[in-house]
């Protein structure tokens, strides 16, 4: 059960950054950058957000014990 509820909640958070990212470079694109500066911003949001999850994490687990 906790390897289900790990895997799920693992595939979630990728989900929400990939739509994050996306989210990022589309709005680059329509500020009218590039597409290498638009990809950039994307994969820096991409970045963000993966960090962002892992900081929580450590810090709930670390509330945890």
């Amino acid at each position: 059960m906790n390897l289900a509820v790990a895997l799920l909640t693992t595939a979630l958070v990728i989900i929400v950054a990939l739509l994050a990212a996306a989210g990022a470079g589309k709005l680059a694109r329509l500020d009218g950058a590039t597409y290498p500066t638009a990809l950039t911003r994307a994969a820096t949001t991409f970045t963000a957000v993966l960090t962002l999850a892992t900081t929580a994490t450590t810090a709930y687990a670390a509330l945890r014990t």
